[in-house]
């Protein structure tokens, strides 16, 4: 399957090497400062002006997968610094989530307007007519911007009838839809760990590979050769990421012969939620009693809520997302099961370390580091056997993982168990529109409604460890959610829908 972009190809490599340590090595230290050399075993670099930065770039990305945090620049520390306490079956990432890499930053130009050399030293001069500033000038025969008095207004662009102006901005900073990322004093991309809720948007934009999330996989892998009854919790996303001729089965067999026991649908928990937020709406919304209600399932929308809108913060519903329920309901099934949530979303990981979730969800991987476990056991799902799976979720929690799949789920099953109630949705995908909503919601204009905000444009087949396009993935999904057998759960499963939904989180959910 053809990938997306070689710094995917590069994440991947290096997560399936890492596992492959975990697995098959009788010497870690050794093998896991070989990894470099292996991502870069020539004397000639491929990606950079020479191999010595191509492996240290390797090194930081070999120490990220192993969660731990990058090594400091003005002192010699080993790849291995800090393994003992990252050999074990038990361990959350070590805090921030997302990092820049500061050997592999490029120092992309922040917000700047500069003359290619389409222009044409027209007789017009519009350009320089329309800077207010005086900042364009003719230099040698063609336009040129002195960016010591440029404000970036972007009159001179609009101006020019050759499109010969270009507006350069740091490809990750465009990405981030909270503004959370600037530059530091050598010009680095520099992420404010205070304002970033872990979207990832920003790792996926940046075309050089320098922002990277953390992995459990080094500890994951650790837990199953341990012989712990380790069991995987899928996102309905998974549905298309590994071939399109990969069934659920094929699925199964594959997550079978990594170390797993057995296999849950996280669709299910969704289903749990959907019935839950039906009944709310209709009590609590439809009547008045509250303004209106946030979803909770995306975590990077919650966090953005918590963090900027806490006022709001009271809105946002209490039922626990889809992870957590389904977590709740295998734990409840198994106390001996540990639970690895498998899905597209790096914030994922952020929920799972609040303490209060932590006795459900004991681990997070996303597809892509999933891929590398594959890989370094050579395992391809689609050459394997199917394995019998009984998957029991509806349409309803399935369209969870698509940009208004959520308001879609809990409309549908409004309409059904209260027929002729007035429903009022909104939603919202991508940081930026989600803060505009929440703005909204503040002075008061959505009162009465169902508001579900997404981080990722897209919705959760959007996050940043997906393997297939964004478009692809959300047809692939649509048409799971079509073939379900059943469109929306039964009322009668209220009861319990309620039972594994609901829990009164601490007063600050954050830790």
């Amino acid at each position: 399957m053809k990938s997306q972009s070689v710094v995917t190809d590069l994440r991947r490599k290096i997560f399936a090497e890492v596992a492959r340590v975990a697995y098959k090595s009788e010497s870690v230290a050794s093998d896991i400062e070989a990894i470099p050399y292996i991502i870069t075993p020539d004397e000639e670099p491929k990606y950079r002006e020479n191999i010595y930065r191509e492996r240290q770039i390797a090194a930081e990305r070999v120490r990220l997968a192993m969660g731990l945090s990058l090594r400091p620049a003005n002192k010699p520390v080993h790849i291995t610094e800090g393994l003992d306490a990252s050999n074990i079956a038990d361990k959350y990432y070590e805090p921030p989530l997302m990092q820049v890499i500061p050997s592999a930053c490029d120092k992309c130009p922040d917000n700047e307007y500069v003359v290619s050399d389409q222009c044409r030293n027209c007789v017009s001069h519009a350009c320089i007519k329309a800077c207010p500033k005086g900042a364009v000038s003719i230099v040698n025969g063609h336009a040129f911007i002195d960016q010591s008095k440029c404000i970036k207004c972007g009159r001179c662009k609009a101006a020019c009838p050759y499109d010969a102006i270009a507006h350069h901005i740091r490809p990750c900073a465009q990405a981030c839809g909270i503004k959370c990322i600037s530059s530091d004093e050598f010009g680095r991309a520099k992420i404010d760990n205070d304002k970033c809720v872990a979207c990832g948007q920003c790792m996926a934009a940046c075309p050089f590979g320098a922002i990277a999330d953390k992995s459990q996989i080094f500890q994951l892998i650790q837990a199953i050769k341990k012989g712990d009854k380790v069991v995987a919790a899928v996102a309905p996303a998974i549905i298309g990421q590994f071939g399109p001729k990969v069934t659920p089965g094929k699925t199964k067999t594959a997550l079978l012969k990594v170390g797993f026991k057995d296999i849950y649908e996280v669709a299910y928990g969704a289903d749990m939620g959907c019935i839950t937020e039906a009944h709310h709406y209709v009590k609590s919304i439809a009547t008045g009693e509250q303004p209106f209600l946030f979803t909770s399932c995306c975590p990077a929308w919650v966090e953005l809520t918590r963090r900027q809108f806490p006022d709001l913060a009271p809105e946002i519903s209490q039922e626990l997302t889809p992870m957590v329920a389904t977590a709740r309901h295998i734990k409840e099934k198994d106390p001996e099961a540990r639970v690895v949530f498998i899905g597209p979303c790096a914030a994922k990981k952020l929920e799972a370390s609040r303490t209060y979730i932590r006795s459900y969800v004991d681990f997070v991987i996303t597809f892509e580091e999933l891929a590398g476990m594959f890989d370094a056991l050579e395992i391809i799902p689609e050459e394997l056997e199917e394995s019998p799976i009984e998957f029991t979720a509806t349409g309803a929690g399935r369209g969870y993982a698509v940009a208004g799949g959520v308001a879609n789920a809990i409309e549908k099953c409004i309409n059904e168990y209260y027929p002729g109630t007035e429903v009022k949705i909104q939603h919202a995908e991508g940081l930026a529109e989600c803060k505009k909503m929440l703005t909204l919601a503040k002075a008061g204009k959505l009162n009465g409604y169902m508001i579900e905000g997404m981080g990722c444009p897209g919705g959760c087949v959007a996050g940043v460890g997906t393997i297939i396009p964004v478009e692809r993935a959300k047809v692939t999904v649509e048409q799971m959610v079509a073939k379900s057998a059943k469109s929306v759960p039964d009322k009668s499963l209220e009861e319990e829908g309620e039972r594994l939904t609901r829990m009164s989180p601490p007063e600050n959910p954050t830790l």
